[in-house]
């Protein structure tokens, strides 16, 4: 039993993975970190699914990690701050190679790590009113275990324009992008969604796995070694003067020293 995500099923192989944390802005907690992990291999793994939707209940898509999580993290030491960022790095990479198609239905914001979970689905779709940011370096912290799949996806020329700044962009600069496939409004979003899903209900099951593994490989690499760098270059962040002072702020609730002033 799952508490937070949820699995729907249809007659036809069409699996829905739903964030199930509305409450929480399904933010990533390590217990959702799990779940998604073991969604991933156990949808992986069934012949019955053909295509998988990666959806959220409430009006937040993602907002990031989990602030309970994130204290955690602030409080844990060197080697569980580095254990921790693993498994979420391998909880994304356990999505991106999936092999079933993963389509993004995003109807609300997502930040930090949504706009990672949205770059490890094959296409994203995102209702026209959504915001999207990379926070991190907000937090003293950096878009290190998505980077590779944030990189993957934008080109570096693209990323280089949000990847840094924090800032918050609209769902049309998302398209420009390359996060999203295309926006819809939001009354749009599902006929957008089955529109993707029903061309693979008639492709062989094996073809599509197969094509997409061979994708992965000619792409950008996204291997061990790449995991590895990523998780301890976010461990670095975590020991560091700047993600102390930035998560301290954020929970005290004032700006960082860095911030201006006014």
């Amino acid at each position: 039993m799952s508490d937070t995500i949820d699995i729907e099923r249809d007659a036809r192989g069409v699996a829905t993975l739903w964030l199930a944390r509305a409450e929480k802005h399904n933010a990533l907690s390590a217990q959702m970190i799990a779940e998604l992990t073991q969604a991933a291999a156990d949808l992986g793994a069934d012949d019955s699914v053909r295509v998988v939707v990666l959806a959220a209940h409430g009006k937040t898509f993602c907002a990031g990690g989990d602030l309970g999580w994130m204290r955690d993290q602030f409080e844990a030491d060197p080697a569980t701050r580095t254990a921790e960022a693993a498994k979420l790095a391998h909880m994304l990479q356990a999505l991106n190679t999936m092999p079933k198609p993963l389509i993004g239905r995003l109807q609300g914001n997502a930040f930090g790590g949504g706009v990672g979970m949205a770059s490890v689905c094959d296409v994203a779709i995102g209702a026209d009113h959504i915001s999207m940011a990379l926070t991190e370096t907000r937090l003293g912290l950096i878009p290190a275990t998505i980077g590779p799949y944030v990189a993957a996806r934008m080109g570096e020329a693209k990323a280089r324009r949000v990847f840094m700044s924090g800032r918050r962009f609209d769902a049309a600069e998302a398209v420009a992008l390359n996060l999203l496939a295309r926006m819809v409004p939001e009354a749009e979003l599902d006929a957008a969604i089955e529109a993707e899903v029903e061309p693979y209900l008639h492709c062989a099951p094996q073809a599509v796995a197969r094509s997409k593994a061979l994708l992965r490989k000619l792409g950008p690499q996204i291997d061990d070694a790449t995991i590895a760098h990523t998780v301890a270059e976010l461990a670095l962040c975590w020991d560091g003067e700047e993600a102390s002072e930035g998560i301290g702020a954020f929970f005290d609730k004032r700006k960082p020293r860095w911030a201006p002033k006014v």
